[in-house]
C-alpha cells in the first residue's frame, strides 16, 4: 500500500464534539492527493498508462452525435478515451470492487457531452492477473481534444479523512445546529461548510463536493447510488480555503497568489493534473454497491 506523504491537518474544531448532530453522518474519504510524476501501468495513478490487455480493443468514443463533442469536432471518426484513474485495491481497499477484481480504471472522452457539458467517463474493473499480454502501445489523445480535459500523468498518495455531509445534511439537522456553526465562524474563524464538512479535491468515497443542489443517481434496482470517487479540477478551491491544504504543502503556499503566475510551485499543489472541469466543476462517479455488475452514473456540476 502506498504511504501516505501528504497530511490533512487535524479539524481545528472537535466536530463530534461541537456539532454532536452530524455524527450519524460521518463518512470516511481518501484524498487521493495526485502529484505530476512518472507512474508506470502497475501503479495507481491519475493521467497514468492504464494496466490494458493486449486482446482488448481500446475504448473509444463514436461521436459526435447531436448530443456529443459540443466543443469542437474531432479529427478522426473515433476518438480514443484517455486515462484518469488507475486505483489497485491494495492502495484503496475501500473501493466496492465487484468479486474477483482488484483494480478500478476510470477513462473518459475529452469533449464536452450532454447531459452535463463535460467528459463522458466509463469505467472498467478487472483483475490484474488475468491481464496476460499487455498493450504494447497506448493512443495519444485526439489532436482536437481539450487540453484541459486530458489530465497530466501523476502519482498518488492516498489519506483517509473524516469527512461530514454539509448540502447533504438533512434540513432537519441543518436547523439544530445552524446557530452553533455561525458562533464557532464568529468566535474562531472557522466554517463548517468549507473547513469542517466535506474535503476537496480528487477522492474515493465520502460526499461530492457539490457546487449546485446535490443530485444522487437512482439505480435500476431503485437504490440510491453510492457516491464511488470525485474527479476534481482543483484540490483546494480558495485562497481561504484554510484546511484542506496538506500541511507538507504548506511552505511552498507562503505568499500565494490566485493571479499569480503559473509558474509558481502552488499551482502544481493545487493543480497538479492540469485539468479544468467546466468553472472548477467536479465530475462525481456513482455505483450501486448492492448489484454484482456494479451499474455507475455520473454527475457533473461548477459554479
Amino acid at each position: 500500500m502506498i504511504v501516505a506523504v501528504h497530511t490533512t491537518a487535524a479539524s481545528p474544531i472537535d466536530v463530534p464534539e461541537v456539532f454532536p448532530e452530524v455524527v450519524p453522518f460521518a463518512m470516511t474519504t481518501v484524498r487521493l492527493h495526485p502529484r505530476p510524476g512518472a507512474p508506470t501501468a502497475d501503479q495507481s495513478s491519475m493521467g497514468g498508462p492504464l494496466l490494458w490487455p493486449a486482446r482488448e480493443p481500446w475504448p473509444v468514443c463514436d461521436g459526435p452525435e447531436p448530443a456529443d463533442h459540443l466543443d469542437g469536432e474531432p479529427g478522426e471518426a473515433e476518438v480514443p478515451l484517455v486515462p484518469v484513474l488507475q486505483l489497485f485495491a491494495e492502495d484503496v481497499p475501500e473501493l466496492p470492487f465487484p468479486a474477483g477484481t482488484d483494480v478500478l480504471q476510470v477513462l473518459w472522452c475529452p469533449f464536452d457531452h450532454e447531459p452535463w457539458t463535460s467528459p463522458r467517463p466509463e469505467l472498467r474493473w478487472r483483475r490484474r492477473a488475468d491481464v496476460g499480454a499487455r498493450l504494447a502501445e497506448q493512443p495519444e489523445p485526439d489532436e482536437e481534444a481539450d487540453v484541459q480535459h486530458v489530465p497530466d500523468p501523476c502519482v498518488l498518495h492516498p489519506e483517509r479523512v473524516t469527512e461530514y455531509p454539509s448540502d447533504d445534511l438533512p434540513e432537519a439537522v441543518w436547523s439544530q445546529i445552524k446557530d452553533t456553526i455561525e458562533r464557532v465562524e464568529r468566535e474562531t474563524g472557522w466554517e463548517y461548510e468549507t473547513d469542517l464538512a466535506v474535503a476537496s479535491g480528487t477522492k474515493v468515497g465520502g460526499y461530492p463536493g457539490w457546487t449546485q443542489e446535490p443530485d444522487w443517481p437512482t439505480c435500476g434496482c431503485g437504490a440510491r447510488m453510492a457516491h464511488l470517487l470525485t474527479v476534481a479540477s482543483w484540490e483546494f478551491s480558495r485562497g481561504d480555503e484554510k484546511r484542506w491544504i496538506p500541511l507538507q504543502d504548506r511552505p511552498a503556499m507562503a505568499g500565494w497568489d490566485v493571479a499569480g503566475s503559473d509558474d509558481h510551485p502552488w499551482r502544481h499543489i493545487q493543480n497538479p493534473a492540469g485539468l479544468m472541469l467546466g468553472d472548477v466543476g467536479g465530475i462525481y462517479l456513482f455505483v450501486c454497491p448492492t448489484c454484482p455488475d456494479r451499474p455507475f452514473d455520473y454527475r457533473f456540476d461548477c459554479s
